[in-house]
């Protein structure tokens, strides 16, 4: 969950320190495959079948080399009957042997190096190797659901925690967990890549960019990556390596999802990846522990405001995102009319629909005065219309409790929608854009002025 500040959407050891490698030390059982979740369905919402095959690109469905096959039956041997099945559902809609991911690598190559390398300390290869597997089968059982502190880990959490109560009540990781879903949803071979990376000794992954997909500018975009903290290396005026990590205690969150997952909560992939993206969002500030974060850009201590999550986005896809405000909010939080028309906002979902983009958006809900009580981030994948030209748009929540996608006519959602991240060129002839350095900028100083009653 998030909540709306003026026009701003809220929402190998390491050199641990002792109270982490306390919770490590700890003896349990770690089950040999991942409890899975049951969902109830909701009855004020229609379910939709997720399709894997619609989101694979460049569709191989074959097994073709010996390398291949070798790999393959290497995973196949370490899986449950159930499990097995869903990595030849992957073969057979060509996601297992999609190679979109940014050194073009296959997601088998990256299963592979999962299952058969070392991963960091807390961790199982097996329950990550299953828990991807699943995840990429269907991308619609992601949830930002954090677990409770199991009581003999809790004291040591709390160290960690340096002395807050690490027993998160409302996570405020939508809009990473939306990013997940994305990344999973439609880039498999990219997702297994950070499954792998991420929960690999090293907890990190790398990311070649273009420095175009954050600014036209190169000096603003290296003003981005400076201002995010984000580690990289630019070697030249046209790319930069970017590395990404966790926060240093995400890995006490996924080693008690490995061995202690209840129902409707996260897994431990889910954590380490939801992790790396609230660091990213926040300039490297976030606790899993606490599900807090500081940061330059942000006064609120919860969740990610709307140009951090579209820095997030921006670099996590490689593609230059923008972020549209449809909702005008007076400095009250009460919403007093529109920054478009319904039918505008309309056309640029359906076009980037139509390009094969889902649209991560911030919706709010509000009360009779019309003052913004709450809002969320979700996600559209995809839309219908009736013979009369209604939208009927396909969406995921990560927040929801069912792992399913659902439904909402346009009537419903659209009017709710606050903003909406899009490819650039979905809207640049519609609206003036300000870009990320430029709104970088102002939120640092609109937060500057908020705390100290000037700008900075």
């Amino acid at each position: 969950m998030y909540t709306l500040s003026v026009n701003n959407c809220q929402y190998n050891d390491y050199n641990m320190p002792k109270a982490q490698k306390a919770i490590l030390a700890k003896k349990a059982d770690v089950p040999q495959n991942v409890q899975q979740t049951v969902f109830t369905s909701n009855p004020m919402i229609n379910i939709v079948p997720f399709n894997g095959a619609m989101t694979a690109s460049n569709l191989r469905t074959e097994l073709v080399s010996n390398e291949e096959k070798s790999k393959y039956n290497e995973l196949t041997a370490m899986l449950d009957k159930d499990t097995k099945k869903k990595l030849n559902y992957l073969l057979k809609t060509g996601a297992l042997l999609n190679s979109d991911s940014n050194d073009n690598s296959t997601t088998l190559d990256n299963l592979y190096l999962l299952a058969t390398t070392p991963r960091a300390q807390g961790l199982n290869s097996q329950v990550l190797l299953i828990e991807t597997i699943e995840t990429l089968s269907d991308p619609h059982v992601i949830t930002q659901q954090f677990g409770n502190i199991p009581k003999q880990y809790l004291q040591n959490a709390t160290v960690l925690a340096n002395g807050n109560d690490p027993n998160v009540e409302h996570s405020g990781t939508c809009p990473a967990a939306s990013i997940e879903f994305t990344l999973a949803h439609k880039r498999p071979a990219e997702f297994a890549r950070f499954a792998q990376g991420l929960s690999s000794p090293e907890m990190s992954v790398y990311k070649t960019m273009k420095l175009s997909n954050l600014a036209d500018n190169t000096l603003d975009a290296v003003w981005l990556l400076n201002a995010f903290e984000i580690p990289y290396e630019a070697n030249n005026f046209s790319e930069a390596k970017l590395k990404f990590a966790p926060d240093k205690n995400a890995i006490v969150r996924a080693h008690i999802q490995t061995i202690d997952r209840d129902k409707l909560e996260r897994s431990s992939l889910d954590v380490l990846m939801q992790s790396t993206f609230m660091q990213i969002g926040s300039q490297q500030s976030y606790d899993t522990l606490t599900d807090k974060r500081a940061g330059k850009f942000n006064q609120n201590d919860k969740g990610l405001i709307e140009f951090e999550k579209t820095f997030t986005e921006s670099v996590v896809d490689d593609k230059n995102k923008v972020s549209v405000t449809y909702q005008t909010v007076d400095e009250n939080g009460k919403l007093v009319g529109y920054e478009t028309d319904i039918k505008t906002m309309k056309r640029q979902i359906k076009d980037a629909l139509d390009m094969g983009e889902n649209i991560i958006i911030g919706y709010t809900l509000v009360d009779e005065s019309n003052t913004i009580i709450n809002g969320h981030e979700i996600t559209i994948t995809g839309y219908r219309t009736d013979k009369n030209g209604k939208m009927t748009l396909i969406c995921n929540d990560t927040d929801d409790g069912v792992s399913k996608a659902v439904e909402y006519s346009e009537d419903y959602l659209l009017p709710k929608i606050h903003h909406a991240t899009f490819p650039q060129e979905i809207v640049k002839n519609d609206m003036k854009i300000t870009e990320n350095w430029v709104e970088g900028i102002k939120s640092y100083q609109e937060m500057k002025r908020n705390k100290n009653g000037k700008v900075a």
